[in-house]
């Protein structure tokens, strides 16, 4: 193997301790590193990075880092999870029970759960809910929720909700607001994400006075023939 490195214009005594060390020590030559150098040299990087390891002590620090840095990202992962499933002000968790929508950043619910919190079901959490009808009024006045507000319009949105905001007098219960439209496919979501949007511009994050916000999936369209 050496006579193959042997240049003619370079003496053997510079050559050979160069090749020493590359050369692994024989009395450290155990089972478990050649194991680890072989499952690692498939990558150049990774096979670089494994190189410095020369004793147990080393190996067991590397073991170590690889072990930290999977933890760190399993992590990341959960608390981006758990944030998905908190309110905007991340205080708690939804207190309805969604359903997959159009609008993936959007929280919808059924007709089933919209009837179950205007019948009270939810009366000891909620203090305040606000059911705003996106449709135009000659559709609001043809037929719409008991209770609903109708706000076609974002100003109106805007007036409504945000100039004088609705803050509960119980400290412990929730304001919410759910958005609907005819089929809840655009107009609905569109004014969610408005309210959501100038809620954050006046307040500090993460504050909001609405952080609890939903859209009734199937808007009224879904809604009237069942209720």
């Amino acid at each position: 193997c050496r006579q193959l490195f042997r240049s003619p214009s370079m003496p053997s005594s510079v050559i050979r301790p160069i090749l020493k060390r590359i050369d692994r020590p024989p009395d450290r030559d155990t089972p478990v590193k050649p194991k680890r150098r072989r499952s690692v040299a498939g990558t150049p990087g990774e096979e670089a990075a494994a190189e410095p390891v020369g004793d147990e002590e080393g190996f067991g620090k590397a073991r170590l880092l690889r072990s930290r840095s999977f933890c760190h990202e399993e992590i990341e992962n959960l608390l981006a999870n758990d944030h998905r499933e908190l309110i905007g002000d991340f205080s708690k968790a939804y207190l309805l029970q969604t359903v997959e929508g159009k609008h993936q950043d959007l929280k919808y619910i059924s007709p089933e759960m919209m009837v179950a919190v205007l019948t009270g079901q939810f009366s000891s959490l909620i203090e305040s809910c606000v059911i705003v009808d996106c449709r135009y009024p000659y559709e609001y006045e043809g037929g719409h929720i008991k209770g609903a507000v109708n706000l076609p319009m974002e100003q109106d949105v805007e007036e409504f909700l945000l100039k004088k905001p609705i803050v509960p007098f119980d400290a412990s219960k929730r304001v919410i607001v759910i958005f609907h439209c005819e089929f809840s496919s655009e107009r609905g979501p569109r004014m969610c994400r408005f309210v959501r949007e100038k809620d954050r511009a006046c307040n500090e994050y993460p504050h909001l006075h609405y952080p609890e916000l939903y859209v009734l999936k199937g808007g009224y369209r879904e809604f009237f023939p069942q209720y």
